[in-house]
């Protein structure tokens, strides 16, 4: 199957998920405790999802379109019995919403079976792709976590451990993941050189969990252990755990991607060691700061613009209130496939609290504006309920520039920072003012932890070469700008 590379990076490859993985006992569950684990960890993914169980070397598994509780019953989680397993939840964007897409994907070759678990995207994907159909290789899905496990297999065959095969893997693979790898007898955790994506170890009784989020280990009742180190791969097996770390010196620097404590990790989670509720107050006091005004109320939109509107009330000391009710059956706006998806599901999950607004001036706060498809509702909204001044403040900059690293930031001419001032997005929302939060204070997100973060979506400043057919992927709608990469950072 030759694929064009525009058709490529159109397939909704471009995807921000959540894995899940434990190496069991007799005492715990795997299929269980995946289940309870995707639980905690559907708001990274809400098309599909599945688990995939071994039992001593036989691997069985469940996947499919739709919420975990939808796809996940007690009769199939009974059905699910072995030692260890690893889980899925995934979302994509238009085009490869179907259930081949859908993971983990379970291979059999000459040394047995590998399962994977993949969150994030491969810069180099279209060419590892290419080079490995020149090769014969049949591809069933048009994710790049197949050319991982393609790569993976094939280097297993001539290395003397899987862990190995994953190690020189990794040397081959760019971009972003947290990858998880079931075989007949290990479990191998891996996070990508510059850390974009997280991942984190935890333990119940003797079985050892690892998980996207921290929120997803104290669901199965495990406790956090440690994250796992950029460029780090962490194997158990019935020997225990042990480690194979990147000690090169010219290691790159971390960069996980800043929008996990924005928007993508859940509030109760923590994030290499940064309380993501914590953070995102920080970005509410930093808001008020930058952009005060005099309002009566301050709300946030939920659920990831409740914390930065807790910031911002306590710095500004103007009362926080719940002006907006979220039905929580209704899965997040900013993951829909489709436009027509994002706009009905904006009226069908939130609804305006009319006694609290009616007659007040507000201040409310949402965490992104990236099409703009979004917050001109949100305000309309607001003014039907009563509101008499609407006041928008954005606990993230401006999106100005694609993400390559798998988060479904479209292309350039879709944003709607790029076309338009911030007094004109202001003027399309309908808000009174708008603020977006000063990118040089990014930094600040981090609470004082020293550690990297990639901001590129809102720099341009990638921390990875990005390959030219990739970059023309997200370029549709022919937008005159310079198509060279931005200088990397120092």
């Amino acid at each position: 199957m030759n694929i064009d590379p525009q058709e490529y990076f159109s397939e909704g490859l471009h995807e921000e998920c959540g894995v899940f993985g434990i190496y069991g006992d007799d005492a715990v569950s795997p299929a269980y405790a995946c289940y309870n684990g995707l639980l905690a960890l559907q708001h990274r993914g809400q098309e599909s999802c599945g688990i995939a169980v071994n039992d001593r070397g036989v691997v069985s598994g469940h996947k499919n379109m739709g919420l975990v509780s939808e796809v996940f019953s007690n009769e199939i989680l009974d059905f699910l019995k072995g030692q260890m397993a690893i889980a899925h939840v995934r979302y994509s964007t238009a085009g490869g919403s179907v259930r081949e897409n859908s993971q983990p994907l379970v291979m059999r070759y000459v040394k047995g079976t590998l399962a994977i678990a993949h969150n994030g995207n491969l810069t180099n994907a279209y060419e590892i792709r290419k080079e490995l159909e020149k090769r014969g290789a049949i591809f069933q899905t048009t994710i790049d976590s197949e050319a991982i496990a393609y790569l993976i297999a094939r280097e297993r065959i001539k290395s003397a451990s899987v862990e190995e095969a994953v190690y020189q893997t990794m040397k081959q693979i760019e971009g972003a993941y947290s990858l998880l790898v079931m075989s007949p007898q290990k479990l191998i955790a891996a996070r990508d050189p510059h850390g974009f994506r997280p991942l984190c170890m935890g333990k119940i009784g003797n079985s050892f969990v690892f998980a996207s989020e921290t929120s997803a280990l104290a669901a199965c009742g495990a406790e956090f252990v440690r994250d796992i180190e950029p460029g780090e791969i962490v194997v158990v097996d019935e020997d225990g755990v042990h480690s194979i770390k990147n000690d090169s010196p010219e290691k790159p620097k971390k960069s996980l991607c800043i929008f996990e404590y924005i928007y993508f990790a859940r509030t109760d989670s923590e994030v290499d060691g940064i309380s993501v509720y914590n953070s995102r107050k920080e970005a509410g006091r930093i808001l008020a700061r930058e952009f005060p005004v005099e309002a009566d109320i301050v709300i946030g939109v939920p659920e990831s613009g409740i914390d930065a509107a807790i910031g911002y009330s306590e710095e500004s000391g103007i009362p926080y209130e719940k002006g907006i009710v979220k039905n929580g059956y209704i899965g997040r706006t900013f993951i829909k496939p489709t436009q027509k998806e994002r706009a009905k599901s904006v009226r069908l999950k939130l609804n305006p609290l009319r006694s609290v607004l009616e007659g007040k001036r507000v201040v409310v706060i949402d965490d992104s504006i990236v099409r703009g498809t979004t917050c001109d509702r949100i305000v309309k909204m607001l003014r039907n309920a009563g509101a008499k001044e609407v006041h928008l403040r954005i606990s993230s900059p401006p999106f100005i520039w694609p993400c390559f690293y798998g988060t479904d930031i479209p292309s350039r001419d879709e944003l709607i920072a790029v076309n338009h001032t911030i007094d004109e997005i202001c003027k399309l929302t309908g808000a009174d003012s708008l603020g977006f939060f000063p990118p040089e204070k990014l930094g600040e997100l981090m609470l004082g932890k020293d550690g990297g973060f990639c901001d590129a979506c809102f720099s341009g400043v990638y921390p990875t070469k990005i390959p030219e057919k990739m970059l023309a992927g997200k370029e549709r709608g022919g937008l005159d700008y310079d198509k060279k990469l931005p200088p990397k950072k120092k």
